[in-house]
């Protein structure tokens, strides 16, 4: 195990591995904590775990000092067994669920509406079912990137594993930097302040 501060956040982004539900909305959670790897320079690496991680500094103090450090991970396996590889990741870090922010796609809410959240229920998503379960708990923090409810008569499951349109490429991009920034105040302002200053914008 490795020690770490009782303040240091481990972040998880949800998702299913394989470049062929790489630009899928369930792979949203995958997306955004790769942007919080590419804008720190970080490279992520294997971990026993069934996990990529990568440590960063997440945003900027006052004087232009460097962030809190945090871990960020995505996880090696698919979306219904999320759990295992988050609990083994909270274990090896000695991350408290109230230092756990899971990054996921977000059926329920528009598209590109982010919501921070505390604990409650799992709205039907099989990765957050999965760590409630292993983890022993729903109080953790979840960052909601919203997707929408598919079209028509469309099946959800048939949805969220379908890619983001092209033509909404662009946009989809501004909604994963506004979901980094929301990580980077959660990390750096605390849940309470980062949820109040995202739900007031």
């Amino acid at each position: 195990m490795q020690e770490s501060s009782k303040d240091q956040w481990l972040i998880v982004g949800l998702g299913n591995p394989g470049a062929e539900y790489a630009n899928n909305r369930h792979n949203i959670g995958h997306i955004v904590v790769s942007a919080i790897a590419q804008e720190n320079n970080a490279s992520f690496s294997k971990h026993r775990a069934g996990a990529f991680v990568a440590n960063v500094r997440v945003g900027m103090l006052s004087g232009g000092r460097p962030g809190p450090a945090a871990t960020i991970a995505y996880l090696d396996s698919y979306m219904n067994t999320s759990g295992g590889p988050t609990a083994k990741l909270m274990k090896f870090f000695n991350v408290n669920p109230d230092r756990l922010l899971v990054v996921h796609d977000e059926l329920d809410l528009d598209p590109h509406t982010l919501r921070l959240k505390r604990g409650g229920g799992e709205g039907g998503h099989n990765g957050l079912r999965s760590i409630s379960q292993m983890i022993g708990t729903r109080d953790y923090n979840r960052l909601r990137v919203g997707v929408g409810r598919p079209p028509g008569r469309m099946d959800p499951a048939k949805f969220v594993l379908s890619d983001f349109p092209k033509k909404e490429l662009n946009d989809w991009a501004v909604t994963v930097r506004e979901a980094v920034q929301a990580v980077e105040d959660v990390v750096t302002l605390g849940f309470a302040d980062a949820q109040q200053k995202l739900h007031t914008n």
